[in-house]
């Protein structure tokens, strides 16, 4: 089990959703959480501690290198356990508050939604939506991928910053392009910016994650 932080939903709720928030390299589960009071009302959030540690309060999904031409070596054994590891958690989570995983959000920033979106690309019935902002697809997971129509139905939010000079914003064109091919609901936003999430693109997720409940 992940360390994680936990909102719970408004008082009142009758059948919770479950938003699962994932933060990028160098960071740590209080990062996403601070977004918690902008998540609408019928959702738990629980903000996961990705498991390997950089530094102090600093930690990655897995470790990576970036080449001198902008292409990327990731420590594929991290990344795998961390996907094993968000899976075990994400499971017990939903089992502790009663949430259906029809009911379940996988949701990241940067690495962590490389690992929301790797998930959604191989173990879908974990959830029934993933919301991606500023990442990238890892194409060590292809071989992974569920045959198209286990996608059947699954929503997808992707957001980018048109400056971003972390994750550049053609790998989130890359992202949308793979899902047009797909039987997934897409919704993908372009907004001025860097490597960060700007207010509009909040507001905008979060209208999106309040249609899901409606």
């Amino acid at each position: 089990m992940l360390s994680l932080l936990h909102r719970p939903p408004a008082l009142g709720v009758k059948d919770p959703w479950l938003l699962v928030l994932m933060h990028g390299v160098g960071s740590n589960e209080e990062d996403l959480f601070g977004l918690a009071d902008e998540v609408p009302a019928p959702f738990h959030v629980i903000s996961l501690r990705a498991p390997f540690v950089l530094g102090p309060g600093s930690f990655a999904w897995f470790e990576f290198s970036v080449a001198p031409d902008g292409s990327r070596r990731i420590h594929t054994a991290q990344e795998a356990g961390s996907r094993e590891a968000i899976v075990r958690t994400v499971q017990a989570a939903a089992l502790q508050l009663g949430v259906s995983h029809a009911r379940v959000v996988l949701g990241g920033f940067s690495q962590g939604g490389i690992m929301a979106l790797s998930l959604l690309r191989t173990q879908p019935a974990l959830m029934q939506a993933a919301m991606v902002m500023h990442s990238r697809l890892l194409p060590e997971v292809d071989a992974l991928a569920v045959p198209p129509e286990a996608l059947q139905g699954k929503q997808l939010w992707v957001s980018h910053g048109l400056q971003d000079g972390v994750i550049p914003v053609a790998s989130a064109r890359a992202i949308r392009d793979l899902a047009s091919t797909l039987p997934l609901v897409l919704r993908y936003q372009e907004y001025p910016g860097a490597h960060e999430i700007r207010p509009a693109e909040l507001r905008a997720a979060m209208a999106w994650l309040a249609e899901l409940t409606a």
